[in-house]
């Protein structure tokens, strides 16, 4: 199936679960993962109840047996970031996450940042929270790690372009993180 058409399927479902508790929409959505997690992570993103019934519980469910950067990066984008900017998980969760010897743990507590500075997402730009697990991570040199690093980076370089400058001076950081931020910082594109 192609994105559109899945896109259309999910709407067509989150038109149908409108009015549905946020309990129902959790358990369908916990029922799709992993065979269709991309699918069950939009369905909660796109239903604002069951969005705001999230805790650390049904997060860390939700995100089990991560194992490709495509899951690890909707489950951030669409569950654990968004619950972590609305206060609904706290910054201990992901800053175990990011202490995880799970390399797909250590890459989604990194994009959970994400939602925290991508206007499109709701972000508003937080600066301490995404730095604080950037220096986390700063010398894993796992690649997974480092491309989310470098995202994660150029995301806030939106809001705050000088502490992003400060932070490329402060950590010795891999080559990709330096040139992608460094060319974001300088021409406001990644390559």
């Amino acid at each position: 199936m192609s994105v559109d058409s899945i896109r259309r399927e999910r709407r067509a479902l989150s038109a149908r679960l409108r009015d549905a508790p946020a309990a129902e929409v959790l358990a369908l959505a916990d029922s799709l993962v992993p065979e269709r997690r991309w699918f069950a992570y939009e369905l909660v993103y796109h239903h604002p109840a069951a969005r705001s019934a999230l805790d650390l519980a049904w997060v860390e469910r939700l995100g089990r047996d991560l194992a490709d950067w495509g899951a690890v990066d909707a489950f951030g984008r669409y569950i654990a970031g968004p619950a972590w900017r609305r206060g609904l998980i706290g910054d201990a969760a992901v800053h175990g996450w990011a202490e995880s010897e799970d390399r797909w743990w250590r890459r989604a507590a990194l994009v959970a940042t994400v939602p925290l500075n991508l206007r499109a997402a709701g972000g508003t730009g937080d600066t301490e929270r995404t730095l604080a697990v950037c220096a986390q991570l700063a010398a894993d040199h796992d690649d997974m790690v480092v491309k989310a690093l470098s995202w994660a980076l150029r995301e806030l370089i939106v809001w705050d372009p000088e502490a992003v400058r400060s932070f490329l001076a402060g950590h010795d950081l891999a080559p990709r993180v330096r040139r992608e931020v460094t060319t974001k910082l300088e021409t406001g594109r990644k390559r």
